[in-house]
């Protein structure tokens, strides 16, 4: 039996030599289900450890530990299918404590023979985990644990391991026919925490699988070969003077060594500054001791930190950095003068002028609101003639006079300045600090003074000239004397007051009228000057408090208007009276009509300023002058007229086409001016009628569209004389054929005829000028077929470019109708003849609009009309041409 428990200790490790105290991390051990009392379990091996100072302690209450290491249960103890565990502490003088966890795992026993010999379960074949511990340092192979298959009680096996340990780490061997496992070199646990081998078990003889493959799992125990190391930079920031106890900063440090053993645990050790810090050996927070922490003394503080391991074991592993604490400012240090007191003169009358600086001194962090400066006048500025700013470049005082010091007054000026900065002291016990500054006026020879800057006097207007007002007088600031002072007037917009030079005193000049636009608000000022035997001079102001007195009467509108009433009510208006002056000679007024009004009106007061006129008869539309009476409150007032304009209106005014009835001198004006203008345009007509035709040429220029044009142009720049044409002798016997012509009206179609062609309904192209049939013609005899020859002769003229005025000449004269009948014929013929580059004028042009208020039609182009024998064109033509056709009828 002793042999099976012996057996059933997983692990046993051989300790090599170690700095400290150690014991076997964890240790699994087979047990019954039911453990009795005295029952030991298994046997603490301890390594490196002072065996007389050795304090081996045990957690569970269950079992208990002897001195020499062995574990045996106090009280029966029964073992659940899934184990138990308690754990073992060891720890000697050196202050390291080591601890191993101890795993009991059951196991059944079964009887296979008669005999009642017990033999293992199949449970052996599944060891828990073996271990080893890193960084062993050999020699090597160092034997790990022997495995043992169930397999090898009947037969003769052999065993093989596999695994990346095994196949590429080449840290594990087994031995074959005895199963002993071994370790090759030595492993580091920060690298290779565990191995898991593969365990196979074969029949010696036939070669074949003896057991099922075994998952061996080998734990690598921790050792301490891995010192702390900081984490994060040791910059810290605490403000000064703060409090004893306040929270610099906290060290935060890491191991890499197991985390379940005491490796990892860290201790936080300051080497220095311990009089003004302290660090927590555990977290690492860093607090100060003092409240004496001075920035403006010290301004960094370093100190060492030390982390150690194993709790701060004196063997345990450790590392030391340098942490930086910075002290940040608090106003705890007011500005200070570097002068007690100061002085200063100044002349008097001066203003916005910088007469002091005044430096400070601070020791908090420049430029911050720790360290700007305010200055303040506590006192001896009352009356506002000083002002300090801070210069923010150099932070001193600028002390300013704003308003100007006068010597006669005060000769010295006493201020008290104080200096603080923008941020309120904290930290000290310290106040703001102030200083004297004396300031001395010099005095300078000035002009005369008024007895006040302004006077005020009442005076009713209207007053008599010469009124005297009041006086208005200066003294020398010096000598405090009014004698050699001279008085002028510097503004007096109205000349309304006269100075006596001498004395000052103030008298009416002119008129004085409360109601001008010089008087505001009753207001009127006159600026005075004053000067003395040195010509300085002095400036004061007169003000004028105008009494009114009732010297305007109320005043109506001169012009009203009055809506036309109706049979059942009569027109009225409202109207408002005005009053330059103020109460009590202004409103409210009284109205009323004149004794001997004609009774077509009535007035009734609607307020204090404002009547109705009312309509008491029917009245005509027109103007009405309507008398009227208003009186102010003292009863002033009179009668005054007033132009009533009586109409008809539309949303309250006159229509505007409406007329008066009633015409004044400028209405007739405007009537006779058309008769007058009129006697004389027929004044000019029977001055023109009687005039002698015979003399008189005809003015053909300017005529419009619609009427006979003048031409005498045959092309551009040629000019043709009818006198140079010569006459066939056959030409001038009897009536000549063609010699009558006619413009050709011809259907309705329109073109363009005139010197050029015309076209015919059957699309021939004809001379633009068609002759009609032949005609007697005898001297004396006049008809409307003459006219209506001699107005086409003029029209072929215009287009063969004949002058028209050379048929003038030989109205009278067959020989010339014969001569131009000839000239015409032939010129018709030439134009058929030609070719279009030289008559480019000459060819039918289209017309699409023909002109508008002529019977005639365009006198451009020869319309063709279907009546040849229509003439009643030739009535319509204008006053020229029917002068032409009367004074051929006359010659």
């Amino acid at each position: 039996m002793a042999n099976v428990f012996l057996f059933a200790i997983c692990s046993v490790l051989t300790i090599s030599r170690v700095d400290s105290c150690y014991i076997p991390h964890s240790l699994y051990v087979l047990v019954p289900q039911s453990i009795p009392v005295g029952y030991q379990i298994a046997k603490v091996e301890a390594a490196e450890c002072d065996t007389k100072s050795l304090r081996l302690t045990l957690k569970d209450p269950t079992f208990m530990v002897e001195s020499n290491g062995a574990i045996v249960a106090l009280t029966p103890v029964s073992v659940a299918a899934g184990g138990r565990t308690f754990s073992v502490t060891a720890q000697d003088n050196s202050g390291q404590e080591s601890e191993m966890e101890v795993h009991l795992v059951r196991y059944t026993m079964q009887q296979t023979d008669h005999k009642g010999l017990l033999k293992r379960s199949k449970r052996r074949w599944s060891p828990p985990p073996f271990n080893i511990r890193e960084n062993e340092k050999g020699p090597f192979p160092r034997f790990v644990e022997t495995v043992v298959s169930d397999a090898s009680a009947t037969r003769k096996v052999f065993y093989s391991i596999s695994g990346p340990a095994v196949d590429q780490l080449k840290l594990f061997s087994m031995e074959s026919d005895t199963g002993r496992l071994s370790v090759l070199g030595a492993v580091d646990r920060e690298q290779y925490p565990s191995f898991t081998l593969m365990v196979s078990v074969f029949d010696a003889e036939t070669g074949q699988s003896a057991d099922l493959p075994l998952d061996l799992q080998v734990l690598v125990d921790d050792e301490n070969d891995n010192a702390p190391e900081f984490t994060d930079q040791l910059q810290f920031t605490v403000p000064e003077k703060c409090e004893i106890g306040t929270i610099v900063g906290k060290v935060n440090a890491t191991d890499r060594d197991d985390p379940k053993t005491t490796h990892v645990k860290i201790r936080f050790t300051l080497l220095d500054g311990l009089e003004r810090f302290a660090i927590h050996p555990e977290t690492g927070v860093i607090t100060t001791v003092t409240n004496t922490l001075d920035r403006e003394v010290k301004e960094k503080h370093m100190v060492t930190v030390m982390i150690k391991d194993l709790n701060g074991a004196v063997n345990g592993l450790y590392n030391t950095a340098t942490a930086t604490i910075t002290l940040s400012d608090i106003n705890d240090n007011p500005p200070t003068f570097t002068k007690t007191s100061y002085g200063v003169s100044i002349k008097e009358n001066e203003s916005e002028k910088l007469i002091l600086r005044i430096p400070v001194e601070d020791k908090d962090l420049i430029n911050t609101p720790n360290w700007k400066s305010q200055f303040i006048i506590k006192s001896g500025n009352e009356k506002g003639n000083f002002r300090i700013d801070t210069d923010n470049s150099t932070n001193e005082g600028l002390l300013y006079v704003v308003k100007p010091l006068d010597y006669e007054q005060n000769e010295k000026v006493k201020l008290e300045i104080l200096a603080r900065n923008e941020a309120e002291l904290s930290g000290t016990t310290a106040q703001w600090l102030s200083i004297p500054v004396d300031v001395a006026v010099t005095n300078v020879d000035e002009g005369p003074q008024f007895s006040a800057p302004t006077i005020r006097f009442s005076v009713k207007e209207n007053i008599p000239n010469g009124t005297l007002i009041g006086s208005y007088t200066a003294v020398d600031p010096e000598t405090k004397s009014s004698n050699g002072i001279r008085y002028y007037k510097i503004l007096d917009p109205g000349s309304w007051i006269s100075v006596d030079r001498n004395t000052g005193e103030l008298r009416v000049a002119n008129t004085i009228d409360r109601e001008s636009h010089l008087v505001k608000d009753g207001i009127y000022n006159v600026t005075m000057k004053a000067v003395d035997t040195s010509a300085k001079t002095g400036t004061g102001t007169v003000i004028l408090v105008i009494e009114d007195v009732n010297d305007n009467q109320p005043i109506i509108p001169s012009k009203l208007v009055m809506c036309e009433g109706n049979s059942q009510q009569l027109g009225s208006l409202v109207f408002v009276a005005e009053d330059n002056d103020s109460s009590p000679y202004s409103s409210p007024f009284t109205f009323s009509m004149p004794p001997d009004n004609d009774g077509k009106w009535s007035v009734k007061p609607l307020n204090d300023t404002a009547a109705t006129l009312h309509q008491v008869k029917e009245l005509r539309r027109g103007i009405h002058q309507v008398p009227l009476i208003v009186r102010d409150m003292q009863g002033k007032g009179e009668t005054q007229m007033v132009t009533v304009k009586v109409c008809r209106c539309r949303n309250g005014a006159c229509l505007a086409n409406q007329r008066s009835v009633e015409l004044g001198p400028m209405g007739i004006l405007a009537l006779l001016l058309p008769l007058a203008l009129l006697l004389l345009l027929c004044l000019l007509l029977a001055f023109f009628c009687t005039t002698n035709p015979d003399n008189r040429e005809i003015d053909d220029a300017g005529y419009s569209g619609g009427v006979l044009l003048p031409s005498n142009t045959e092309g551009p720049g040629d000019e043709v004389d009818c006198n140079l044409i010569k006459i066939h002798e056959q030409t001038a016997k009897g009536s000549v054929k063609g010699s009558l012509v006619n413009v050709g009206w011809q259907g309705n179609k329109s073109a363009s005829t005139i010197g050029g062609h015309s076209v015919h309904e059957n699309g021939i192209y004809q001379p633009g000028i068609s002759t009609t049939h032949m005609q007697e013609y005898s001297s004396g005899q006049y008809d409307q077929q003459h006219v209506n020859h001699y107005a086409g002769s003029q029209l072929l003229c215009k287009g063969m470019g004949l002058d028209h005025r050379y048929l003038n000449q030989g109205s009278t004269n067959h020989h010339t109708w014969q001569t131009n009948s000839i000239y015409l014929q032939q010129k018709l013929k030439s134009l058929q003849t030609e070719g279009d580059g030289r008559y480019a004028d000459d060819i039918i042009h289209s017309y699409g609009y023909e002109g508008v208020g002529s019977v005639a039609g365009s006198v451009g182009c020869c319309t063709d009309y279907g009546d040849n024998d229509n003439l009643d064109f030739l009535n319509t033509l204008d006053p020229k041409f029917k002068s032409l056709a009367a004074v051929c009828r006359k010659s």
